[in-house]
């Protein structure tokens, strides 16, 4: 079987998270080495989230997408809008959370908290998406 197209995506971005992560756990662990920006401390959750929800949580989404039993043979994987939309909203709140924490510290009362506050309702909605949608999967054959 050819692996879905949503499949795909959640795990390409994923690795493209995992990578992102890498980096930043490089730029965190050289800071006091290379006396690099005292700023880039403020990556340190971004590091954590984009390593857990980024790459491990959506790489378990895409891969529970693909091989979960199916639902009927008129809809396989469950609501299509309501997979992509977990998709989108994930991503979209993971790129927030990626520029709204280390942007809210160095711009403290800055519209940049408001984007945290967006980036956890985004997710915690994601999720409850991927939720919804893969429940009636989870059966006995």
């Amino acid at each position: 079987e050819i692996m879905p197209l949503l499949t795909r995506y959640h795990i390409k971005m994923g690795l493209m998270y995992f990578i992102l992560a890498l980096f930043m756990g490089i730029a965190l662990v050289a800071q006091p080495l290379l006396n690099l920006s005292p700023y880039v401390s403020t990556l340190r959750p971004v590091f954590f989230h984009f390593l857990v929800v980024g790459w491990v949580t959506q790489i378990i989404i895409g891969v529970a997408h693909w091989m979960f039993p199916k639902r009927s043979k008129e809809k396989p994987r469950g609501n299509v809008v309501m997979g992509w939309s977990a998709f989108i909203f994930l991503n979209v709140g993971l790129i927030l959370r990626g520029f709204g924490e280390p942007l809210s510290v160095m711009y403290s009362q800055s519209i940049w908290a408001w984007a945290l506050v967006l980036s956890a309702i985004l997710q915690v909605i994601a999720g409850w998406l991927f939720v919804i949608n893969i429940w009636g999967r989870v059966k006995e054959r």
